[in-house]
């Protein structure tokens, strides 16, 4: 028996499948939600080969949760956060842990909470536009959709205003080709990434693109010192008191390297859990009445706004249980700075972890009926902070949760609220895997709600509360907990 105490890596059990010089490379590729699955049986971990390269993957929650709050040793690294720094650089989601502190200090003035109200009237404001474009009996392309919604969300919290619709599209389609072709690059060796292929020049295209937009907009900003009030304004102002190396500022290519990934990050992945969560709705119709029936409550026939939040509990479940079934960020890595112990087992340094919100929100052990949809299993009972991750955990937990939640759970509201949506045919719908969980292709169709009376109530009654399902073996059932469960930050 292996003396667990001076295990080595060598110890950990290699998953199936692997395959000479590919590895498990073909299996990811193809169906990399099953593959990840189908490890489940493994509690603790167990080792991946990607090409010539060997990965542990971390199936454990408390392990998990370990790698996460130790960033000293278990940095930001692996082909994850290879591929995205190709486009974003060393923003503050992709930075090494020497640069993560002073960066994450210029960045928090941003995202605080004084300024999530301001945030959210816009995000209320487009997805109330959104939501009033739209006529009786479409049917939507919904990422695309929620896609254009974000955007436009985006661009004026950050920039005081949305691009021009002609620049706004190119960098849709700029988004779209460069978030599809990230989860094929981390698959594929350095050396044929390097080839010049038609969809490597798209790539590189679109990619150049984007990065040329953002630095106009900074290059821009930097000539005009007003304040506009925004996101991009308070990064330029940013004064970290805490350095030690003269720099209290971000720099030019900090400020658009930061840009770029709250860009991207609040564009793409709200969009998919907004798309995700429609789908979920579609397909619940139950939940939908519900969820309709509590709108028409709190909106009381006006238009979404922040401060109704508290009031919007089963919006927020929600778009927590959607998190839970889609994170965006499927799988993670991490690279060893130095050599550590994990479980037991002695890690050497330059190692790499994967790490899989997607596995650990499915596992039976941990969530009763794991892949049903139910926002029920949220009532009173907050997320773990070990078994639900959507966001990460630790220091290098997401900074713009709460500004990702906040304009979910408004748009979702805007959303319901004017319409019932239905699904298009009888076919399952399935993700298409990349770097995110993505729904595109996604098709839904929309029937206007009729509502009438002084009160605003719905054409639909509520329909009758189904029994909450039992929570996480790992939750806390708190009294008196916040209606709205989405709040957990570290």
């Amino acid at each position: 028996m292996t003396d667990t105490r001076t295990a080595t890596a060598a110890s950990v059990p290699l998953a199936p499948r692997a395959l000479p010089l590919l590895g498990h490379a073909l299996p990811l590729l193809r169906d990399p939600l099953a593959f990840i699955m189908s490890l489940s049986g493994y509690r603790t971990m167990v080792r991946l080969r990607l090409g010539p390269s060997t990965a542990v993957m971390v199936c454990d929650p408390a392990l998990t949760r370990q790698v996460f709050l130790n960033d000293r040793v278990f940095d930001k690294g692996g082909p994850i956060y290879d591929r995205i720094r190709e486009v974003i650089g060393d923003g503050l989601s992709t930075c090494s842990y020497d640069l993560h502190r002073r960066q994450r200090r210029l960045c928090q003035p941003s995202f605080h909470p004084t300024r999530l109200a301001g945030y959210g009237a816009v995000f209320a404001r487009a997805a109330e536009l959104k939501a009033a474009s739209w006529r009786d009996g479409d049917i939507l392309d919904v990422t695309q959709e929620m896609m254009t919604l974000t955007t436009r969300a985006t661009m004026e919290t950050m920039f005081s205003g949305a691009l021009p619709a002609q620049t706004m599209r190119r960098a849709l389609d700029d988004t779209a080709i460069i978030v599809s072709a990230f989860f094929r690059r981390m698959m594929t060796p350095a050396l044929l990434r390097r080839l010049p292929t038609p969809q490597k020049r798209r790539y590189d295209r679109a990619r150049n693109r984007l990065s040329a937009t953002i630095e106009q907009v900074i290059a821009e900003r930097r000539a005009d010192p007003t304040d506009h009030a925004d996101l991009l304004s308070t990064l330029v102002a940013a004064v970290d008191e805490e350095s030690q190396d003269g720099q209290k500022q971000l720099s030019d290519t900090e400020l658009a390297d930061e840009a770029l990934t709250f860009f991207l990050g609040g564009m793409e992945t709200t969009a998919i859990t907004l798309a995700w969560a429609l789908h979920l709705l579609a397909t619940n119709p139950d939940v939908q009445h519900r969820l309709q029936a509590e709108t028409d409550a709190v909106l009381a026939g006006g238009k979404p706004d922040p401060a109704q939040l508290p009031s919007l509990g089963l919006a927020a479940r929600v778009v927590t249980e959607t998190l839970r079934l889609y994170p965006p960020a499927w799988m993670m890595t991490r690279t060893l700075r130095q050599d550590a112990e994990l479980g037991g087992v002695r890690l050497k340094g330059g190692s790499t972890l994967v790490l899989s919100p997607y596995l650990l929100h499915r596992r039976s052990d941990l969530y009763d009926e794991p892949d049903r949809f139910d926002p029920d299993r949220w009532d009173g009972a907050q997320p773990d902070r070990a078994t639900y991750i959507p966001f990460g955990a630790g220091a290098r937990k997401c900074i713009g949760d709460q500004f990702a939640l906040t304009e979910a759970i408004l748009a979702l509201t805007a959303i319901v609220a004017r319409w019932e949506l239905t699904p298009v045919g009888d076919q399952p719908f399935q993700p298409k895997v990349e770097t995110s969980l993505s729904s595109r292709g996604l098709r839904l169709r929309l029937s206007e709600r009729r509502t009438g009376g002084a009160d605003g109530a719905g054409l639909h009654a509520a329909a009758p509360r189904s029994t909450p399902a039992r929570p996480s073996a790992q939750s806390s059932t708190q009294p008196g907990a916040a209606t709205c469960p989405v709040k957990h930050s570290e």
